[in-house]
């Protein structure tokens, strides 16, 4: 198992500690739901050093990342920040990913931590054909993210300029120490993420935890995303499975030519078989991956559960699963078996979890 930087603080701070993707990561420290909420109503910090990092750099830089990711990279200002999706020619899902724009022709690509090492040589075969640097920068950098509705003027406190807008990123000095900020994340709430060196970590750490934000862990970051109904890839994502099906048809842009664009616009136009919903329980229970859906009324099986648990916000169970396309509107109402009971649910909307509700 590795270890990030900040693995002395997790143990002192009596985080449960679990392998995750290869990496020994804290799943909570004061409960999950207790994180969870901390992170809704004030602010939270996540240590997600496991993430891995690809720079792009050289004069056929955009040109290369244009044929590699489904969004368009052109229209990434300098400072700015795109979801995209890696995909294989057929059009199945490598990886999800987020690309920065540090400046002219230079790129900084993070990954999922279970595909880094599959990104890398997805990119670096492709590379070949352009004037371009594909590195491996994941040993290079810590990664924290700041999250909640007072994550931002926490971390304004500590920092010597201006953050960067949604979407955006920048160079900043926070506690003292230079580091990438960025302008976004993965909880359905507003905050940052933190790039920087890994010897510099603990303090920033510390600083920030001193400011107010809570410990928390990759358990409440699961809830926290599924809330939002952001995807995780391993569940909602993989390469069995196309960007239509998985509702992200709005980040890939077929007429850049990306690789698998021609069956990303077949899917589009003749549409797929299955739909990824969101959907929540009407009754008690908790949802698992794997759990089969089934048709309301005691129908055939229609489906399976990718994401599922129990929402703190909401307190019920919640989850999104692949169904048939024609069973995906909303107010749908299916079953799900959770562990031989058969629990009834319905189909709602995107996100599961609004501010208010």
């Amino acid at each position: 198992m590795r270890r990030t930087a900040l693995y002395e603080r997790h143990a002192a701070a009596g985080a449960k500690l679990v392998p995750f993707a290869g990496w020994e990561m804290p799943i909570q420290y004061a409960g999950i739901r207790e994180e969870h909420v901390r992170v809704r109503g004030d602010a939270g910090v996540f240590d997600v050093s496991h993430m891995g990092q690809v720079e792009t750099r050289g004069p056929d830089a955009q040109a290369f990342l244009q044929r590699m990711l489904s969004n368009d990279v052109r229209r990434i200002p300098e400072g700015g920040a795109q979801y995209s999706l890696l995909c294989r020619d057929d059009g199945g899902v490598l990886d999800d990913l987020f690309t920065y724009r540090l400046a002219d022709c230079h790129y900084l690509t993070v990954t999922n931590a279970a595909n880094h090492d599959k990104d890398l040589g997805w990119l670096a075969q492709h590379a070949e054909d352009f004037n371009v640097d594909v590195v491996d920068r994941c040993d290079e950098y810590a990664m924290l993210a700041v999250q909640g509705p007072r994550a931002r003027a926490l971390v304004q406190s500590l920092s010597d300029g201006a953050l960067p807008m949604r979407m955006h990123c920048c160079q900043r000095n926070i506690a003292g120490v230079p580091m990438l900020v960025c302008g976004t994340g993965y909880t359905g709430e507003d905050g940052v993420e933190l790039l920087l060196d890994p010897g510099s970590a603990p303090g920033v750490w510390d600083a920030i935890v001193a400011a107010g934000a809570a410990p928390v862990g990759l358990g409440a970051r699961d809830t926290l995303r599924l809330e939002a109904c952001f995807h995780l890839y391993g569940n909602d994502l993989s390469e069995d499975r196309g960007p239509i099906e998985a509702g992200l048809g709005w980040c890939c842009k077929e007429a850049t030519g990306f690789i698998g664009a021609e069956a990303v616009a077949a899917a589009r136009a003749e549409g797929t078989e299955e739909k990824l919903a969101p959907f929540a329980l009407t009754e008690k229970g908790i949802p698992r991956q794997g759990n089969p859906v089934l048709e309301a009324g005691g129908g055939a099986e229609a489906g399976v559960v990718t994401s599922g648990t129990l929402s703190p916000c909401l307190e019920r169970g919640i989850g999104m699963a692949y169904v048939p396309s024609g069973g995906a509107e909303v107010g749908t109402r299916i079953e799900i078996d959770v562990r031989g009971t058969v629990r009834p649910a319905l189909i709602e909307s995107k996100p599961l979890y609004r501010k208010g509700s």
